[in-house]
């Protein structure tokens, strides 16, 4: 099973997962971390940190983060590219991740990812999808270095 670590602003992180838990029971390798204002990177950090290791059981994890670019995201992206088959969430919400609890149990992480970002586009991306936009668009800069009229 997909382990989750819900990460949002204020307390919204752990107010879905009591909304989640209060609808469908405890839920097992979940867990919520809560940024609130002036906590530090470093303690954000380490809570991510700690909340995916307690969340792995081998089989991928998957951070749902609420918005692309901010402090969790940036966490998370970090923590990701030192874990195997972890993936990066923005812009999710309560409805959208009651949508996937069953795909925890019958996906891949990447199968997960593909899945959350098509049901919620245009609001929702990974990590991996802005990189892609990245790639594409570096790739255009050369070929247009090398052949202005491309």
């Amino acid at each position: 099973m997909l382990g989750w670590v819900i990460t949002c602003h204020d307390d919204r992180a752990q107010e879905i997962l009591d909304a989640l838990e209060k609808k469908h029971g405890a839920l097992l390798q979940c867990r919520a971390v809560n940024f609130w204002r002036g906590l530090s990177s470093n303690m954000l950090s380490r809570m991510m940190c700690d909340a995916l290791h307690e969340a792995d059981s081998g089989e991928g994890v998957i951070f749902l983060t609420d918005i692309a670019g901010a402090p969790p995201y940036r966490v998370a992206s970090l923590l990701s590219h030192k874990h195997s088959r972890c993936e990066v969430i923005s812009g999710v919400t309560l409805p959208l991740i009651e949508q996937m609890m069953a795909c925890r149990e019958t996906m891949t992480s990447s199968e997960f990812r593909e899945r959350i970002v098509e049901l919620g586009a245009p609001e929702v991306s990974s990590l991996w999808h802005q990189q892609q936009k990245i790639r594409l668009s570096s790739s255009n800069i050369i070929c247009m270095s090398i052949n202005p009229r491309f």
